[in-house]
């Protein structure tokens, strides 16, 4: 995995790649604020960034949503000491896959990096919840008419995005191709009112699609 890390602080930002590249993983370099990581990107291509919220110039939320409109592929984590539910929503809203605070263990990071390779998600212990709570509370105050129902290829794409798969491995699943499945999502997110595939995972979480 080649990874990129956002942060302001130098010393972390090379303590941390030092740790990842111990551990193996391709460290594609650093940026200290939002807009030179939108360069890097542009010019690194990561599968991963690691992503401070408070920078100076342009900050870690502001960022993400810059990149997921430039390149949606990219899956970016805010690696944050910041608490506040607020940043926590924004973060998902933008686009982010994960949230993980700064004190961290290295194995559990370099755990969730790789489950990010499977098409998982990373968040502190305690987020997820945080975050389905938030989606329920959406969902309760919204007062449009409940949305169309789903057809049956859009709930088979649905069932196996939130189980994990990859975009492609869903086309192999289903025996179509990978921009046929990006179609479904995109249809799938605007019947439903969905921002991102972190929010799709929260929906068939509370709907217990996978159940089904």
């Amino acid at each position: 995995m080649r990874v990129l890390i956002v942060d302001d602080h130098p010393l972390f930002a090379k303590g941390l790649a030092n740790l990842l590249a111990v551990r193996g993983a391709q460290v594609a370099g650093t940026a200290s604020d939002g807009l030179e990581a939108l360069s890097k990107v542009r010019e690194t291509r990561p599968d991963i960034v690691l992503m401070d919220i408070s920078m100076p110039r342009c900050g870690g939320l502001e960022a993400t949503r810059l990149i997921k409109a430039e390149f949606p592929e990219v899956k970016i984590v805010m690696l944050t000491v910041s608490e506040s539910e607020d940043d926590l929503f924004e973060a998902v809203k933008s686009g982010a896959c994960g949230y993980l605070f700064k004190n961290v263990d290295a194995d559990t990071l370099m755990d969730m990096l790789t489950g990010l390779e499977r098409g998982e998600v990373a968040f502190s212990p305690g987020l997820t919840a945080k975050i389905l709570e938030e989606f329920r509370r959406q969902a309760s105050s919204r007062k449009e008419e409940d949305p169309p129902p789903l057809m049956p290829r859009q709930m088979e794409v649905l069932r196996l995005v939130a189980s994990g798969m990859t975009y492609k491995e869903v086309g192999n699943a289903l025996f179509i191709s990978e921009r046929t499945v990006k179609y479904h999502m995109k249809q799938i997110l605007d019947q439903l009112h969905l921002n991102n595939r972190t929010e799709v995972i929260a929906y068939a979480t509370k709907m217990r699609l996978a159940d089904r």
